[in-house]
């Protein structure tokens, strides 16, 4: 079978490694919130280009986190596209305030920043600009609204790690941002993981606060707090990984490349890259016709593929909007997520291509 996602292939890469940091924190002794979690924050810090960054359990942790410092809770609206992973609009839930779903732009798949700024009105506290399968947001017109209309913008960066706008990263061009670290993601933990970053030193130090029970330096609990904190084998092995980050997303690029030349077809449209931007491809996504038929048609030749998203969040029960979103509804039928990973051999993407090519020949 070939898989969508391997995060195996990805701990083969750096096994020896991997295998030499576990031995190593297995015998310090040393498990929670010590120095591989220490220097892991400050590396991320350094690779983001901001001036802080605090560990977490997970991203949706992360963006809770994120929201409940900014102060939003009870009456407030934040603004959220629904083609996204449930995270983003479930932790705005976690805090009491309430999603505002926006539709996408057709092309980028993004949070579509002309619709944001209908939409904003004096219970709008914030937005989270979602980098969606690695592709950077137009954060330009973002942040001027950010600005126009007093919003916090908090970037949920949890699919575009090293992906960059403008030359800086993301993650450190809004008020916060907030990763993920789950196994399949391009900086991917063996477990869970996330990290909220910014470059607000009075938040940040709130947020270090709030992750541990509110305790101080002293272990005194100044303000309500929770449990969420990144374990030290997480951290070595993420250390591992963060420093071949960047040559793992030039792997993913290149046969995002292979894939974007090779699948020339009337049926199937591939992923743009916005301008100036760095797109790390956490996912490969096309639009394409008889897109169920498909699906089933490559996992009759033993490839694997995905839907990232089939239902979007605002058609979901728990979740549910009166509102229409038609780029975003309308794109949920059509797209798939094609097998895409640091260790997918050419052979196999050449397989992936030939079965897609077979498969709309015979129709």
């Amino acid at each position: 079978m070939i898989p969508q996602a391997s995060p195996y292939h990805q701990y083969k890469m750096y096994e020896k490694e991997i295998r030499a940091v576990v031995k190593k924190v297995f015998t310090s002794g040393r498990y929670i919130l010590g120095t591989e979690v220490e220097k892991f924050e400050k590396e991320f810090s350094k690779f983001i280009g901001v001036n802080s960054a605090i560990s977490c359990a997970n991203g949706t942790d992360a963006l809770f986190m994120a929201l409940k410092q900014l102060e939003l809770g009870k009456g407030d609206e934040v603004l959220v596209p629904a083609h996204t992973a449930l995270a983003s609009a479930a932790a705005i839930k976690m805090v009491g305030a309430e999603p505002v779903y926006v539709d996408i732009k057709s092309d980028t798949f993004t949070i579509d920043p002309d619709k944001v700024l209908k939409l904003c009105n004096k219970k709008t506290k914030a937005l989270i600009a979602v980098h969606i399968y690695g592709q950077a947001c137009d954060m330009d017109k973002i942040m001027k609204i950010g600005k126009l209309k007093n919003i916090k913008i908090i970037e949920d960066c949890a699919q575009s790690v090293g992906s960059s706008y403008n030359n800086k990263m993301l993650g450190s061009i809004g008020d916060i941002g907030c990763f993920s670290f789950f196994p399949t993601k391009n900086l991917g933990a063996i477990g869970d993981g996330g990290c909220v970053v910014t470059n607000n030193k009075k938040l940040a130090n709130k947020i270090k606060r709030f992750r541990q029970y509110g305790w101080n330096d002293d272990r005194k609990t100044l303000s309500p707090g929770i449990n969420s904190r990144l374990d030290e084998l997480q951290a070595a092995i993420l250390r591992i990984k963060l420093v071949n980050l960047n040559k793992d997303n030039k792997l993913r690029n290149n046969q995002a490349s292979f894939y974007i030349n090779k699948l020339r077809l009337p049926e199937v449209v591939t992923p743009i890259i916005r301008k100036n931007s760095f797109h790390s491809f956490h996912l490969f996504v096309i639009k394409c016709e008889k897109r169920n038929q498909l699906m089933n048609y490559l996992k009759s030749n033993k490839i694997i593929t995905a839907l990232h998203y089939k239902t979007p969040i605002h058609l979901m029960p728990g979740y549910s909007s009166k509102k229409k979103l038609p780029v975003t509804e309308n794109l949920s039928k059509k797209i798939l997520s094609l097998p895409l990973f640091p260790g997918l051999t050419k052979a196999n993407q050449k397989k992936v291509i030939n079965k897609i090519h077979q498969f709309y020949s015979k129709r």
